[in-house]
């Protein structure tokens, strides 16, 4: 049963706890995803900031949060090396807003409506696997890789599951406390305090991780110094002594790049990994909406190419809807794009005044805030609901989920969609041609769409009939024939009286099936 959507106003007591719990997602993932840039880091609190309030007030969906993306990092590194000049980059993202704008006009948000629904769900269990193994090493206290990575190989020459030997050899202790704790008390309140205590519901349970977290480590700088985490376990954001240093962290494009090739074609690559990715997350924010609202993708598509104008005319990264805060969103109980934009205004306000008290947040718990959110993705009850289905739909899901967690989000969606094409193929091969035989009486019935690859096996049932039978073709449920198939039909009823075989051909008067009408007199005269 959908439930009753309210509206923007009615419905701020769910989404601004919501966006307080994206927003202390958000803070990290666009820190950690600028480092992996190699990019200046107020770079991705800038794409957060335009990513929440501008394409948050933009888009059609109103569940989607969009912010610099952990899959575009590698192209953004590249690019940023090659253009030698970070406001040469920004041009780049510039002009890829542009393109983006162009596509959204042209209509190409259909391309999003082809992936199958299993392999939509497999990217979102394979995001939640993601989430639990990149940051169980951030949660012992083992910061070597960048808390927003989401590659498999990664920048340091390990990998997913190399870097959990490393994070297991090298455990804090306090860290390990901390997010095992704010483990366990998400599930106590979700599970339990929530259900039966009001206040629970009210106050989000990330928010008092975060302030568990930063209360244990504050009271051991006091009390036991040598056991207090250091800075590079805690968040780092740029301080500003003033509000002209604050104005300095906003970098502008340099427009002299403008003749540069290099300048364009990352501004091409930028406009079509960021629409794909953008796509691919509104199929599974849809997916995971509890109204089942439907998000324009042409309108996602302008709203995506604004944003990213605005992000690069200030300084910051490129953006694309992003689904790990858009779960989060959604598992926080938002319920419109107002848990968006506020997320984007909490960013703003809190890195321009308060970031000293940000900095004093430990990954370990936000490690386990994403953790939790993970969790939620990816619960074994959604393998099991997808084996009882059937392979058909098992094996994509499945195939889906190892591609992406060994490779990265599109080269795993594109595995996932041949994956899918293959069973759609096989189905379409299995139910299109169906033939009984008793005795010397044949019935050959084409259903659906006919296509070449079925042609095979209607030529070799139809050389299989012997002499003297009586052969029915009943066509009158095919929506398609392909040309191919025809022919064979057509060759097999010239060559039937030669040896006393009776066809008879049924075909749809609605439809233009290609079959000649000289033949059909010719059947009509012997038959």
């Amino acid at each position: 049963m959908v439930k009753k959507e309210k509206g923007l106003l009615g419905s701020l007591g769910s989404d601004f706890p919501a966006s307080v719990v994206v927003f202390l997602i958000a803070l990290p993932l666009c820190l950690g995803i600028a480092l992996g840039s190699n990019a200046p880091s107020f770079s991705g609190i800038i794409g957060g900031i335009v990513g929440g309030i501008v394409i948050g007030a933009l888009s059609g969906s109103q569940l989607s949060v969009s912010g610099p993306a952990a899959g575009l990092t590698a192209i953004v590194a590249v690019a940023i090396g090659k253009l030698g000049v970070f406001e040469a980059f920004l041009l780049a993202v510039v002009l890829g807003g542009v393109i983006q704008l162009i596509l959204g006009y042209l209509k190409l948000g259909i391309l999003g409506d082809y992936i199958p629904s299993g392999v939509i769900k497999g990217m979102l269990a394979a995001i939640g696997l993601i989430l639990i193994l990149k940051q169980l090493p951030h949660l012992v206290g083992y910061e070597e890789d960048f808390i927003g990575d989401e590659a498999f190989k990664q920048k340091d020459g390990k990998n997913t599951f190399s870097e959990l030997w490393m994070a297991f050899n090298n455990m804090l202790p306090v860290a390990l406390g901390i997010g095992v704790i704010s483990i366990g008390v998400q599930i106590l309140w979700d599970k339990v305090l929530a259900k039966k205590i009001k206040l629970f519901k009210l106050v989000p349970s990330p928010l008092f991780i975060v302030l568990f977290g930063v209360g244990v480590n504050e009271w051991l700088k006091i009390s036991m110094p040598e056991y207090a985490l250091g800075k590079s376990h805690l968040v780092n954001i740029p301080i500003a002594s003033n509000p002209a240093e604050f104005f300095s962290f906003f970098t502008f494009p340099d427009f002299s790049h403008l003749t540069n090739v290099s300048v364009w074609t990352t501004a091409l690559t930028l406009a079509i990994v960021a629409s794909l990715e953008t796509l691919l997350n509104i199929e599974a924010a849809d997916d995971l909406d509890p109204y089942q609202r439907v998000t324009p993708t042409n309108r996602e598509l302008k709203a995506q190419g604004v944003g990213n104008i605005v992000s690069g005319m200030i300084g910051g990264l490129p953006l694309t809807s992003v689904i790990v805060r858009t779960s989060a969103n959604v598992n926080a109980g938002a319920k419109t794009k107002m848990s968006a934009i506020m997320h984007g205004l909490l960013l703003l306000l809190c890195v321009a005044l308060i970031p000293g008290v940000l900095n004093l947040i430990p990954f370990a718990s936000l490690a386990a805030i994403l953790i939790y959110t993970g969790w939620k993705l990816t619960k074994p009850s959604l393998y099991v609901g997808f084996f009882k289905k059937g392979w058909g739909q098992f094996l994509p899901f499945v195939v889906t989920v190892i591609a992406i967690l060994l490779t990265d989000l599109l080269v795993g969606i594109m595995i996932g969609c041949l994956v899918g094409l293959f069973f759609v193929m096989r189905s379409n091969f299995k139910s299109a041609v169906f033939v009984v035989n008793d005795n010397n009486k044949y019935l050959f019935r084409l259903r659906k769409d006919v296509s070449f690859l079925n042609k095979p096996i209607i030529k070799n049932k139809l050389e299989q009939v012997p002499d003297s039978s009586y052969v029915m073709i009943d066509a009158q449920r095919a929506d398609f024939i392909d040309k191919d198939v025809v022919e064979v039909i057509e060759d097999f009823m010239k060559a039937a009286p030669l040896k006393d075989i009776k066809v008879e051909l049924k075909k749809s008067v609605y439809k233009d099936q290609g079959f000649s009408a000289n033949h059909s007199e010719i059947l009509a005269s012997k038959n």
